[in-house]
């Protein structure tokens, strides 16, 4: 099978394929041929590719045009599908809910696509989830990003000059990315608490010696595949009001919350944010999904007229780009290993996680909630 992928285009510095990795996929039986130049946004020079045993062509056009699969870092452009020989695959981040023109043209294409963000959350799953992988370096960058952007030191200092109280970090939801900030802002010895609608991620907060926030929303819960569930106009407003007095002595605020398949929950409207002190520093990772701060615009930075700096960064993993283009890269190549033998692809009925991530095959969407939506809107 003949492996390929694009060129990363700024702001994005992540690749779907590294050295390391191509040396792995190569050692499978697989032929890797890459554009000159693919490596140029992590100064990765194409002798590294060569020494890996890839095939390096004078361009992405001549890379696809004998491609059976194609890895993506982000989703493509309709008009780089162009590119895509009939009968390839599209493999990696497709955006498939917010990216619909792309997902029709895929189908229309009769191009088959695996997307990893409909990986299955089981346990065989997990060196696949790239999801997971990217959210762990999100939350890590989030609270080195903030670190460097707040007026004040993260940690407590005894000097003869006087005591420096450690800075107050408030995480908001407790996934993958939630856990990592927590943990890498207890790091560099910040008091942190934390909030989530799921009251069972408590001993997991606890037990990375941050303080996990209660407040009273009614009835919560997580879904099957370990999600928050969605909360309630009026569960949101209650949660609101109950947490605008730990966000306004908070130093720094990272938000989390997302919900798959939906907008991002607005979790902190202007009057929360206005509550905080001048100079303070709050973190949207769901900027890129409509975000959970009111304000937030993703790709930037935007300071309120009350000095609060609120950082809408995208994509955050990115600003880890080497790291994140390495576990991204391994992501597909155990998905690469478990879904494909002697160069075919196994059907949806006899595996689960193809049946999870095949999302356009024959011609049609396969996902039955996506397909309705997007035939809706075109019909």
């Amino acid at each position: 099978m003949i492996v390929t992928t694009f060129t990363a285009s700024p702001p994005e510095r992540r690749m779907a394929l590294v050295p390391q990795v191509v040396e792995r996929l190569i050692a499978l039986g697989h032929v890797v041929r890459l554009p000159r130049g693919v490596g140029r946004s992590l100064a990765l020079a194409d002798g590294e590719f060569e020494r890996a045993g890839a095939v390096m062509v004078d361009d992405i056009a001549a890379a696809t045009a004998e491609a059976d699969l194609v890895l993506v870092m982000q989703p493509p452009s309709v008009e780089d599908l162009d590119l895509v020989r009939e009968g390839a695959i599209v493999a990696g981040f497709l955006d498939p809910f917010f990216q619909h023109e792309l997902v029709g043209a895929l189908a229309k294409r009769r191009l088959r696509s695996l997307c990893v963000e409909l990986m299955p959350r089981t346990t065989i799953a997990q060196k696949m989830d790239a999801l997971s992988s990217q959210a762990s370096l999100a939350g890590y960058a989030a609270v080195l990003i903030a670190a460097e952007r707040i007026d004040k030191a993260f940690p407590m200092m005894t000097t003869p000059a006087g005591t420096i109280a450690p800075a107050r970090v408030f995480v908001i939801g407790v996934g993958v990315a939630g856990l990592q900030a927590i943990a890498t802002a207890k790091r560099l010895g910040a008091r942190v608490e934390a909030y989530d609608t799921r009251a069972v991620v408590e001993e997991q907060v606890r037990s990375l010696g941050a303080r996990f926030v209660t407040f009273d929303v009614g009835e919560t819960g997580q879904t099957e595949q370990g999600y928050a569930k969605e909360l309630t106009p009026e569960q949101l407003g209650r949660q609101r009001e109950q947490m605008a007095k730990v966000v306004a002595g908070a130093d720094v605020v990272i938000t989390t919350a997302q919900v798959f398949g939906r907008r991002a929950p607005r979790l902190l409207s202007a009057r929360e944010v206005d509550g905080m002190r001048p100079g303070s520093v709050v973190v949207d990772l769901a900027a890129s999904s409509g975000g959970n701060v009111e304000g937030s615009v993703a790709g930037e930075e935007v300071t309120t007229p009350g000095g609060v700096l609120i950082i809408g960064s995208h994509p955050m993993p990115a600003k880890v780009a080497r790291d994140a283009s390495l576990m991204y890269a391994n992501n597909l190549m155990h998905l690469i290993a478990h879904v494909f033998v002697d160069g075919e692809l196994r059907s949806p009925d006899d595996d689960p996680i193809v049946d999870g991530v095949l999302l356009t095959a024959d011609g049609a969407i396969r996902h039955e909630l996506l397909r309705s939506t997007i035939e809706g809107t075109t019909s």
